[in-house]
């Protein structure tokens, strides 16, 4: 919201008009454009609630508080829904060069350490303009841009899509799997309140639409229920959900392996069998002990342009006014594949 609040100021510096009304509703909207998220963020995303992405609820969530105070945020929910006539500002809060994204690559490098995600985002701010409606960059800023977009790549495959953090967060989806699948087959599953509602049942999206207390049942949902059920979980009688809590908090992660290429199914039948064997867990249980996918990352998209306003006027892609031309290359999306296993157990 402060870096929204220094952009709005700069295009207004360059002789923008932008209401009262806009100026607060543009902060409204990126202080609660990811509101809807759950515990962990995305990692728990589609395993809590099956199907129901943040953004829906985001959005819900906003249309409710909007009730609560009257409609003052109508102005906000039309921007956060790209129905505003003046586009740009839904641009600073959704796209690939939002306010957002300047945020948490500045914040995660910092506290991650990785000093390669490094960006200029006062630097990109005082560069942003405004051209047809659209937010531009001008020219001088664009080494800036270059920087980001290689800035957030490598945060992407050293950070966000890194081993151990795939590794760690299937473990917690497969956690969480079994603890609902366990309450939902009648067997007590300690949590909080509001964690076993949602480990109890199966919410659709029209669900939280027809119910404002479901939505805030799940908004009192942070990472704090999560950890301190597994806390719980430690010392459950059921071995699987025991065991991969001791695992979690004991920092014993799944054993992993990427690749370029997909997996066999020779290899994946040949690990798992490994994991049975070693292990000795039954076949029912060992769904919770592997896990194997893809994951994949583009750091530029290209049907969403990043938009360079040359010193003569123009309005061009960063692909195209870039002198690297790893840019046309960030385009394409890079797929690599992965197969994660239980290293080893307690004892039964």
């Amino acid at each position: 919201m402060h870096l929204m609040s220094i952009t709005l100021d700069n295009l207004r510096n360059k002789g923008h008009e932008i209401s009262d009304k806009e100026y607060e509703a543009s902060l409204i909207a990126i202080l609660l454009h990811d509101i809807g998220h759950g515990p962990f963020s995305h990692a728990l995303e589609y395993t809590l609630l099956k199907g129901i992405p943040h953004e829906s609820l985001s959005l819900l969530l906003m249309e409710t508080l909007n009730k609560q105070l009257n409609g003052q945020l109508d102005l906000a929910l039309r921007i956060f829904k790209n129905k505003y006539e003046r586009k740009f500002f839904y641009q600073l809060v959704s796209s690939q060069l939002d306010i957002d994204r300047l945020d948490y690559l500045q914040r995660d490098c910092f506290f991650t350490g990785v000093s390669e995600g490094t960006i200029g985002a006062d630097r990109i701010i005082k560069m942003m303009n405004i051209k047809d409606d659209q937010i531009v960059v001008e020219e001088k800023g664009l080494y800036s841009i270059e920087n980001f977009l290689s800035a957030r790549r490598l945060m992407y495959w050293q950070v966000y899509l890194h081993k151990t953090t795939v590794s760690a967060e299937k473990m917690l989806i497969n956690l969480i799997t079994r603890a609902k699948d366990l309450q939902q087959g009648g067997v007590h599953v300690e949590g909080s309140e509001a964690f076993r509602h949602f480990l109890q049942n199966n919410y659709t999206l029209k669900d939280f639409q027809k119910s404002e207390d479901l939505q805030e049942i799940f908004a009192n949902l942070d990472d704090y229920d999560i950890w301190g059920a597994i806390k719980y979980w430690k010392n459950h009688p059921d071995f699987v959900l025991r065991s991969i809590s001791q695992m979690f908090l004991t920092r014993n992660l799944f054993k992993i392996k990427l690749s370029n290429t997909p997996f066999t199914e020779e290899q994946l039948a040949e690990m798992e069998a490994e994991v049975i064997k070693n292990l000795k867990i039954s076949p029912e249980e060992l769904p919770y002990f592997v896990s194997s996918g893809f994951i994949s990352n583009n750091a530029y998209m290209a049907k969403e342009k990043v938009l360079i306003l040359t010193k003569k006027g123009e309005v061009i892609d960063v692909a195209q006014a870039a002198d690297l031309p790893n840019i046309k290359a960030m385009s394409k999306i890079v797929k690599k594949y992965y197969a994660c296993r239980a290293k080893n157990l307690t004892l039964r």
